[in-house]
């Protein structure tokens, strides 16, 4: 089992097929409110779901393209945070993440953003870094916002999402603003 910790309360945890009860469990739990950004939550039918999507996200991890990682907050799973595949061509990736209803208003996931893309900024040749969320997903939006990302602008109809389209807003955050956030210069 690999732990990275974030910070006296949050470490992020590659998954393993154990978790895939816990991990159904996290999302059953969560299903109605989930179910307002991601398209993928009515395909969750079970836990048995969880086989295959961790089999191919310790793949993801294995090919060295980004990895998926649940967020644990004091000890219980609260959500997940990873990089999608990453385009190494380009040196760029995008961070994808959710969490529990009832941990919203902590810092979590702000923390947990954080902490991947000083990891990823410090270890990898990563050079940019996206976050695309939903227009109306202001609690979503406002991490990219909190940790300093351009805006660049809005992608009309990006995503369907059970019955409609919605907007997503699209931030990047480059190596170069980052180490310079980092030396107090931005």
């Amino acid at each position: 089992m690999f732990i990275f910790p974030v910070d006296n309360d949050i470490q992020l945890k590659l998954f393993e097929q154990d978790d895939v009860d816990v991990l159904f469990a996290l999302v059953d739990r969560n299903r109605e409110y989930l179910r307002r950004f991601l398209p993928w939550v009515d395909e969750v039918a079970s836990a048995d779901h969880y086989y295959a999507s961790i089999a191919g996200w310790i793949d993801q991890l294995k090919q060295g393209r980004g990895f998926q990682a649940g967020i644990l907050y004091r000890g219980e799973l609260s959500g997940m945070i990873g990089f999608h595949p990453h385009d190494w061509r380009n040196r760029k990736t995008s961070i994808g993440y959710w969490l529990s209803e009832d941990k919203q208003g902590r810092g979590i996931m702000t923390r947990s953003c954080r902490a991947v893309i000083d990891d990823a900024f410090r270890t990898t040749t990563l050079n940019r870094i996206e976050i695309s969320a939903a227009t109306q997903n202001e609690k979503s939006r406002a991490i990219p916002e909190r940790l300093g990302f351009t805006h660049e602008g809005r992608i009309r109809e990006a995503e369907w999402i059970y019955d409609h389209f919605v907007d997503h807003e699209i931030y990047s955050l480059l190596r170069s603003d980052w180490v310079q956030m980092q030396t107090g210069g931005g």
